[in-house]
């Protein structure tokens, strides 16, 4: 009696075992798994509970038997790659409502408790280097005690600009600490470029999908948005930026995510970046540039940032330090070009200057050298989270779904079969304890509201991994519910 009560608990205990090496690699694709009897034997176990091991991975979809020869790691399937945007016509469009439709979004996840929160774009705060920004924060109030009482500079803390102008070499940006304002984390960044460049009413060119913050913004200032189709290979499509121009000759901006776009993950080539920027001094409309996400990349040599090639200042670049070293300081800043002087007023009369303590502590930070170092080991972990991540998409979703592995960052986004709704799929995960970002929150043209942004930047633990084999499941139900004819899974 007491053996069938421990021979489940068992059996599970080493199906995780070998499941973790699975996903970690260490049992590639294609390998044979030991046999039975060296199962038993190495384990200690019954032939039952080896079975039930094989049989769990199996049905987990780890496995596969193969006629007189045992089991092997399953080979995973060519990844079903993310579909170019369909041509449509642009249109302009009021971001009425959008700033609702989220926080109708963001209120159900924080109604309803999540086991597992897969909704972000954000790193484990065991990512993070909190040690060392501890010490990093005693060892700037030891060396200014009386700095709570201190005025503050409008721009900024001069040695922390003088730094931002140095860590922004990695992106081939040339800056001098001159030309940048220290911002509340990239938000508020963007909020100055978009306030500098336009009034209410004027219009804006945004990607399709883009990140849902700034369509936020852009309807809490009163601008209207044109939606241009983005790629989820090369971002921004630069002919339906002119195609929509034409349409619409009172364009006052671009606003763009060129490296690991948030949240598609891809990267618009250098020949395009140059393009892009060139039509817009050609135009003469500004270019706003996110580069958050830029220190992220791991697939090669450091990306440039569109900025890298601006000469006349057509360029206002954000960016922020939350992503990829402290998300508890809010830390940003901004480039303005040549709309330098009207972002700094509107910085001063908006916010004011960013409190100094953070500043001295991470000018003392990234003074010591150790960013670099820190980067690596955040991307090697980063790379390794959306492997194992990937891995369960192409294991466990329906046929039909569609992903691309990004070459950095902290997203997978995933396309659902069949033009399911990704409304539908975050209503019904939420009542299992799982949080998504449906597509929804990152468009307002209706073009992703079959797709979802999971957060890779979690560890892959076997609590996410049963949530990902739940979230499977849901789409499986959610996708059986649909109309004939809607929602139904094809083979990519």
């Amino acid at each position: 009696m007491m053996s069938a009560m421990h021979t489940p608990t068992l059996y599970r205990q080493w199906a995780d075992h070998y499941a973790q090496a699975i996903h970690s690699g260490a049992l590639p694709p294609g390998e044979r798994m030991p046999s039975l009897r060296d199962l038993m034997a190495r384990h200690a176990v019954s032939l039952s509970t080896a079975v039930q091991l094989c049989r769990t991975l199996e049905r987990e979809g780890l496995l596969e038997a193969r006629p007189r020869a045992g089991y092997f790691v399953r080979p995973r399937r060519p990844l079903a790659s993310l579909q170019e945007p369909q041509p449509s016509a642009p249109d302009v469009a009021q971001y009425v409502g959008i700033h609702q439709r989220v926080s109708e979004v963001l209120a159900l996840s924080q109604r309803y408790p999540a086991k597992v929160n897969l909704s972000g774009s954000c790193g484990a705060p065991s990512l993070y280097p909190g040690a060392a920004l501890r010490l990093a924060t005693q060892r700037a109030l030891r060396a200014q005690p009386d700095i709570f009482s201190q005025p503050l500079a409008m721009a900024g803390c001069a040695p922390f600009l003088q730094a931002l102008a140095q860590h922004a070499l990695d992106a081939q940006m040339t800056l001098s600490p001159d030309e940048l304002v220290v911002t509340h984390g990239c938000t508020e960044a963007l909020t100055l470029a978009l306030r500098a460049v336009a009034q209410p009413g004027e219009v804006i060119a945004v990607e399709s999908p883009t990140y849902y913050g700034l369509l936020q913004i852009l309807e809490s200032l009163g601008l209207q948005a044109l939606e241009i189709p983005a790629s989820p290979h090369t971002g921004l499509s630069l002919e339906a930026l002119e195609m929509a121009a034409r349409q619409c000759p009172g364009l006052k901006a671009v606003a763009v995510t060129p490296n690991l776009h948030n949240p598609l993950g891809c990267v618009m080539p250098d020949a395009h970046k140059r393009q892009l920027l060139r039509w817009c001094q050609r135009h003469d409309i500004a270019l706003i540039e996110d580069n958050t996400y830029t220190p992220l990349y791991d697939a090669g040599p450091p990306l440039a940032a569109i900025k890298a090639w601006d000469d006349s200042g057509q360029v206002i670049v954000c960016s922020s330090l939350h992503k990829i070293l402290a998300p508890g300081l809010r830390l940003g800043w901004i480039a303005g070009g040549k709309w330098h002087e009207r972002i700094a007023m509107l910085k001063y009369s908006q916010s004011r200057p960013n409190e100094l303590l953070p500043q001295l502590a991470m000018t003392d930070y990234l003074s010591s050298g150790a960013l670099p170092r820190h980067l690596s080991t955040l991307k090697r972990t980063l790379r390794h989270q959306r492997e194992q991540m990937a891995d369960a998409v192409d294991r466990l979703f329906p046929a039909g779904c569609r992903f691309s592995l990004p070459p950095g960052g902290m997203s997978i986004w995933v396309e659902l079969p069949g033009e399911l709704s990704s409304l539908a799929v975050f209503h019904a995960a939420l009542q299992q304890g799982i949080r998504i970002s449906p597509g929804v929150m990152f468009s307002n043209a209706g073009r992703v509201d079959h797709c979802l942004r999971l957060n890779a930047g979690l560890p892959y633990t076997r609590e996410v991994d049963r949530a990902m084999h739940t979230l499977a499941q849901v789409i499986e139900h959610t996708l059986n519910q649909a109309p004939a004819g809607r929602g139904k899974a094809t083979h990519a």
